[in-house]
C-alpha cells in the first residue's frame, strides 16, 4: 500500500476538506479550553482580591471597628467591665440611662443611689458626642445597613447584612432619636472598654441583652463628654468615718 504524499489517497479533495475540518475543530477546542481557563484564573482572582479586602487583610485597608468581623468569645472581659450593681450618686430619675463616655460605662438608674453598670465600647478620636436622646426604636438581632458617611470611607463595606452572630450589631440594638447612633451588641467582645466606634455605644451580646429588657421606647438617654473627667461616681463607695474617742464623747447640738 502506498502511503506517500503523492498518493491519491492524500491528494483527494474529500480528503483536504476533511482534515482541515478536523485542524479547525482542534484549534477551535483549544481556543475555548484556554478562554475558559483565563475566566476561571480572573474569577478566583477576583474572589481572592474582594475577600482579603473585606476581611482586611490588605495592608493599605483597615476596617473600622463597626464593621463586619468574626465572631469573638467574651473572654478575659476586666472585673470592672462586667454588668453590676453599684453606688451611683445621680439627679436622673430611674430608668434612665447615663454613658459615662471616658470611663466607658453605661449606667442604668435604679434610684435610692443605685445603677447597674455595664463595660461599654465608645467612640474612637473624632468621633465622640454628647448629649440628651432618647430610645426611639428597637430591634432583636438587627440587619446592619451602614450609614452613607461610613460606606464613603469605606466603599468596600456591603450595603446590607442580615442579622445574625456575625453582625456587628450584636443581638440587640436600640436607636436613638434624631441620629444614626445606636446602643448594640458587638460580635468584637474585646472592643469593650475601648474608644473604637464611630459613635454609637457597644456593650457585650449578653449585657445589651439585659438592658434591651429593661428599657422601653421613650428611654431617656443622657451621653457625657469627653471631658468630663470626674472618677466614676460607682467607684466612691461610701468610706467608713473613723470616730476618735473625743467625738464618740462629743455632747449633741441637738
Amino acid at each position: 500500500m502506498d502511503w506517500s504524499l503523492t498518493s491519491p489517497r492524500f491528494l483527494t479533495t474529500d480528503s483536504l476538506v476533511g482534515c482541515a475540518g478536523m485542524a479547525l475543530v482542534l484549534v477551535g477546542a483549544a481556543v475555548w479550553t484556554t478562554d475558559a481557563q483565563a475566566q476561571v484564573v480572573a474569577m478566583t482572582w477576583e474572589h481572592s482580591r474582594v475577600s482579603s479586602i473585606t476581611q482586611g487583610a490588605t495592608p493599605d485597608v483597615v476596617p473600622e471597628e463597626d464593621s463586619a468581623a468574626p465572631t469573638e468569645i467574651a473572654t478575659d472581659i476586666p472585673a470592672r467591665l462586667r454588668r453590676q450593681q453599684v453606688n451611683y450618686s445621680t439627679i436622673e430619675s430611674p430608668g434612665t440611662i447615663v454613658i459615662d463616655t471616658p470611663n466607658t460605662y453605661l449606667y442604668l438608674v435604679l434610684g435610692d443611689g443605685k445603677a447597674i453598670r455595664y463595660g461599654i465600647g465608645v467612640g474612637r478620636d473624632g468621633f465622640t458626642w454628647s448629649g440628651v436622646k432618647t430610645i426611639e426604636r428597637k430591634s432583636e438581632w438587627p440587619d446592619w445597613l451602614p450609614p452613607t458617611d461610613m460606606l464613603q470611607r469605606q466603599p468596600y463595606l456591603p450595603r446590607f447584612m442580615a442579622g445574625g452572630p456575625g453582625n456587628p450589631l450584636g443581638a440587640r440594638a436600640m436607636y436613638l432619636s434624631g441620629s444614626a447612633y445606636r446602643i448594640h451588641g458587638t460580635n468584637k467582645p474585646s472592643s469593650i472598654g475601648q474608644h473604637v466606634s464611630s459613635g454609637c455605644i457597644r456593650l457585650l451580646n449578653e449585657d445589651v441583652i439585659d438592658l434591651y429588657g429593661r428599657t422601653h421606647i421613650g428611654t431617656k438617654v443622657v451621653v457625657l463628654p469627653m471631658d468630663h473627667h470626674n472618677v466614676a461616681q460607682a467607684d466612691l463607695a461610701p468610706k467608713p468615718v473613723a470616730l476618735t474617742r473625743r467625738a464618740i464623747f462629743a455632747p449633741s447640738l441637738h
